[in-house]
């Protein structure tokens, strides 16, 4: 039962995340960022965000900057807009799936147009 309620929960925090991140961050380091996913400790005190955001390493270090430093910020309008007890402290990890997806789909590409597959 617990699993169920945490996964709400972090559905609930990407949704909301996402929004704040789109519309009340202003720092043009940001760049597109994507929340791809939350896991939310059992306890709900804690969540690890997980984002995603296309350019090279310079720019994803940039943004990790950008929503470390916002934290507070997010955990408080999270509190706010979702008036939970007690709000998780948010952590933030990059997300390179999306990158290796469409890695993946050039290589599968490639390989069509070179006749390699059928």
């Amino acid at each position: 039962m617990q699993g169920k309620r945490t996964d709400r929960v972090g559905h609930l925090l990407q949704m909301e995340l996402g929004k704040l991140v789109l519309h009340k961050i202003k720092d043009p380091r940001l760049g597109f960022v994507t929340i791809t996913h939350v896991n939310v400790s059992p306890d709900l005190k804690s969540a690890r965000v997980f984002y995603s955001r296309f350019g090279d390493a310079k720019e994803r270090k940039e943004t990790q900057q950008v929503l470390e430093r916002a934290a507070g910020f997010l955990q408080r309008e999270i509190g706010k807009a979702l008036q939970m007890k007690n709000t998780p402290k948010l952590t933030f990890s990059y997300d390179p799936s999306i990158e290796k997806g469409f890695e993946i789909d050039r290589v599968l590409k490639d390989l069509k147009d070179k006749g390699e597959m059928s």
